[in-house]
């Protein structure tokens, strides 16, 4: 079990939700504390009966009006919502700006090697804590995406946190530091460029440099909750920090509660994907899972998850109604974990619609690998609309500055990340160095890396031949016409349940189904079209692809 179980709310105080798909806050309105406190007790019942400790309800990306709600001008509003969570065992976070002391304080500098600097946050955190004694702390996004942070001062991520982190200490909080790091104006042009290395070349020489209440919040994948991508190098790998595992529940490159994505089948290979040469993430999270391989001692820290919420105002909580075994599977993989996907999808089901349903619970089972199949076979990345990630784009950001390229042209396809040499010039960013040298071997040839991984670590030619004969091509047009074939499947076993669920939520179901197979013949027909324009190279079983 992790000892920390986070929902990190990405509310705007004006009402809206970052990356939010099931309507506006719960929590704010015109840039105040607005909010029905009947439903607010509801949510903290059902989130503490998921085992939820602790909640941040405003957005990471804070701005001047959130920024303020460390000052009394918001903290008496904050400390009657404390309340409501607190006698459901969840204590609050405050999403905070890292640029405070300058923007709130009036001091010239938020540098925080500054005395003055450590000063007034010590003295606006006694103020916090004399509202909300049981406060859990603070969560920083800084130097990330046009956040003012640390390095802009010439000074360390560490050195950020930790001025912070003192003056939370003789109240025993926690600062939550995300790690969500890199450049956001690369050049395309730069093929040794790599974002995925960022936060590893960030924040791994630092170990051991965090004051001991910080924790270094940490996406799960080195990019940005891609339908697929490996571990984070950094996740269980800095042995002298507290770590946090980071998750988004809001669907926002899953079909952003659209489309049927069930996020605990996902998870579960998460759980149980190595991290480095002598453990598994979920041996990591408590139990002794792997004690027949090795008996090495177990030093890594990984003690809380964090999930990004996929909550709002709309009459379903979540949007759309099946989305909520979202919701619940982050709960039950905080309190467990080993626990397994299916059964998750199953009790959930169970317990949303009081009887037992096993065809939608199949549906969800299901559901991720269809939608992998029509938008990322092979860990294809970044074919998404910018900055809405909803639908298909071939090079919507291919060209662009935020370092999330998939390098696709007539030949090849995919990044080269490996560390390998050929005639003694490296052919890859060296990304697969900043992993244990069993799995950085693994993944520096493509017939040892996992397959369902294959473009993410390498750019392969499109005859290159799979472990199935398929050709890479022929793999990236059969997914992709399966894919959409397997919506149609959602929507005929939907049918089929229509007379076990309520109306409204069947309504509201086979209405987004519908809206999910047009978008899966979006992708199907954009991205076949895509590669088949590229290479000349038609479908082997004639299927109709456009010229």
């Amino acid at each position: 079990m992790f000892k920390y179980r986070v929902i990190n709310h990405w509310d705007n105080m004006d009402g809206s939700v970052e990356r939010g798909y099931a309507g506006n806050s719960l929590f704010f309105k015109n840039n105040k504390f607005d909010y029905d406190k009947t439903k607010i007790e509801s949510y903290a019942k059902l989130l503490g009966s998921i085992g939820i400790n602790q909640i941040s309800l405003n957005n990471v990306n804070v701005n001047s009006v959130s920024a303020k709600l460390i000052t009394e001008e918001f903290l008496p509003d904050l400390a009657k919502i404390a309340e409501i969570f607190r006698k459901y065992g969840i204590a609050l976070l405050i999403a905070i700006e890292f640029s405070a002391p300058k923007s709130l304080g009036g001091l010239p500098s938020c540098d925080p090697c500054d005395r003055a600097v450590a000063d007034w946050w010590k003295a606006q955190t006694d103020i916090v804590y004399s509202y909300i004694p049981d406060l859990a702390g603070f969560l920083v996004k800084a130097d990330s995406e046009f956040r003012d942070g640390p390095a802009s001062l010439g000074r360390s991520q560490a050195d950020g946190a930790n001025v912070i982190a003192a003056a939370l200490a003789p109240h025993g909080g926690i600062l939550y530091w995300r790690c969500f790091v890199y450049n956001c104006r690369q050049d395309w042009r730069d093929t040794s460029t790599d974002r995925a290395k960022a936060a590893y070349n960030e924040f791994f020489p630092l170990d051991g440099k965090f004051a001991e209440n910080v924790i270094l919040q940490i996406k799960n994948g080195p990019l940005d909750f891609q339908v697929r991508e490996p571990l984070s190098p950094l996740l269980g790998n800095m042995i002298n920090t507290r770590e946090a595992l980071e998750l988004q529940i809001t669907q926002e490159y899953t079909g952003q509660q659209k489309d049927l994505f069930a996020l605990a089948v996902q998870w579960e290979e998460y759980f149980n994907s190595p991290v480095s040469d002598t453990e598994i993430l979920a041996d990591i999270c408590g139990d002794d899972y792997i004690s027949s391989i090795t008996a090495a001692p177990k030093s890594c820290r990984i003690e809380a998850i964090c999930g990004v919420a996929n909550v709002g105002d709309d009459k379903f909580l979540c949007g759309n109604p099946l989305a909520e075994a979202n919701l619940y599977a982050f709960g039950r993989f905080g309190q467990n974990p080993h626990d397994s996907a299916k059964a998750i999808l199953s009790d959930w089901t169970k317990n949303y619609f009081g009887k037992d349903i096993p065809e939608i619970a199949e549906m969800l089972y299901k559901s991720k690998n269809i939608y992998e199949m029509y938008t990322s076979p092979l860990a294809l990345g970044w074919m998404v609309t910018p900055h809405y990630h909803y639908g298909p784009s071939p090079e919507g950001y291919e060209y662009d500055k935020w370092g999330t390229y998939h390098r696709a042209n007539h030949t090849h396809v995919g990044v080269d990340r490996t560390s390998c040499e050929k005639s003694g010039t490296s052919t890859g960013t060296g990304y697969t160095e900043q992993y244990h040298s069993y799995l950085a071997k693994l993944y520096n040839k493509p017939e040892t890396t996992p397959e369902e991984l294959l473009l993410f670590f390498h750019r392969l030619p499109y005859d290159y031949k799979l472990k199935s004969g398929q050709t890479l091509l022929q793999y990236i047009y059969d997914t992709h016409f399966e894919g959409a074939e397997g919506v149609k499947w959602l929507i005929k076993t939907w049918q089929s349940v229509e007379n076990k669920v309520p109306a409204d939520v069947f309504e509201e179901v086979q209405k987004r189904l519908s809206g999910q197979l047009e978008n899966a013949k979006d992708w199907r027909d954009i991205i076949n079209t895509y590669f088949y324009r590229f290479t000349g190279i038609p479908d082997e079983k004639g299927r109709l692809i456009y010229a």
